[in-house]
């Protein structure tokens, strides 16, 4: 089978299947809210003076951000536009990114509850539209397609390189199945398919050092893996121990993302 007979639409789906990777509901937000507005919205993180940099504003002036949690990206953004709005799914999201709004003395953003899943006709069209580390859905063809035809001007989209987001040695050795997610790799060919030839930029995080406490390892791979069990703590206990007396260091885990971009294409032109 040749590449041009793949569908990678249909596999981003199955690979999604296989992963059973569940859709959280917006409660599991709202109680990450206010963490995340701490953890990943200051405007001088490297991610998002990153994202900053690979951007062209020419002739923008509107901004939408779709999954925008916090207001990471489209507060960091503000300055650019007129008008900005932000859209996630959960309400304790939003309510922190409000929060962060006001005391950011930032006046032209507003904020609405949306899913991916929802219908976006009440929103304007915008100049250009980003999501950023909120791409991993369950359609990612018909994710694509709704912000191409929701911006005028370009589209800005950030995925996992590596497929999963912790050391793939500490999983098995805690006795769990290894899944893989979907990568940015199906985004660049599915919106090849269907006739638009985007760019790719990597946005690659700081060495951050490694763990200096058993505590802060237990607590990250937890934050991954969810409802860790005792006997999988002691094993990370146990792995932090035998990888402390070979003299060897757990590195923070690497947040790597690309930046899948493109100028809009008229729906008309798009072979779907």
């Amino acid at each position: 089978m040749l590449i041009d007979q793949l569908d990678f639409a249909q596999m981003y789906r199955q690979h999604m299947q296989q992963a059973q990777r569940s859709r959280k509901e917006p409660e599991h937000w709202d109680k990450k809210a206010q963490k995340m507005a701490q953890t990943c919205a200051n405007p001088q993180d490297p991610y998002l003076i990153r994202f900053r940099e690979l951007m062209d504003f020419t002739g923008a002036k509107t901004l939408l951000d779709v999954g925008c949690g916090p207001g990471s990206v489209c507060l960091a953004l503000a300055k650019h536009f007129t008008t900005v709005i932000g859209i996630d799914y959960s309400q304790g999201m939003l309510d922190a990114a409000q929060e962060r709004a006001k005391a950011m003395d930032i006046n032209n953003v507003q904020f609405e509850q949306l899913a991916w899943e929802d219908n976006w006709a009440q929103l304007p069209k915008v100049d250009i539209a980003v999501a950023s580390r909120s791409t991993l859905v369950d359609d990612l063809k018909t994710a694509l397609l709704k912000l191409n035809r929701q911006a005028n001007l370009r589209v800005y989209t950030t995925h996992t390189v590596n497929p999963t987001f912790i050391d793939e040695n500490i999983i098995q050795f805690i006795g769990r199945e290894v899944v893989r997610l979907p990568t940015y790799i199906y985004a660049v060919n599915i919106l090849h398919q269907m006739g638009i030839n985007a760019r790719v930029d990597f946005i690659n995080s700081p060495d951050k050092g490694g763990f200096e406490q058993v505590e802060d390892f237990v607590e990250s791979v937890n934050w991954s893996l969810k409802n860790l069990s005792d006997e999988e703590i002691a094993k990370l206990h146990q792995y932090y121990d035998l990888q402390l007396a070979s003299g060897k260091r757990i590195p923070y885990p690497a947040r790597n993302w690309a930046m899948v971009s493109w100028d809009v294409v008229d729906e008309m032109s798009l072979t779907l």
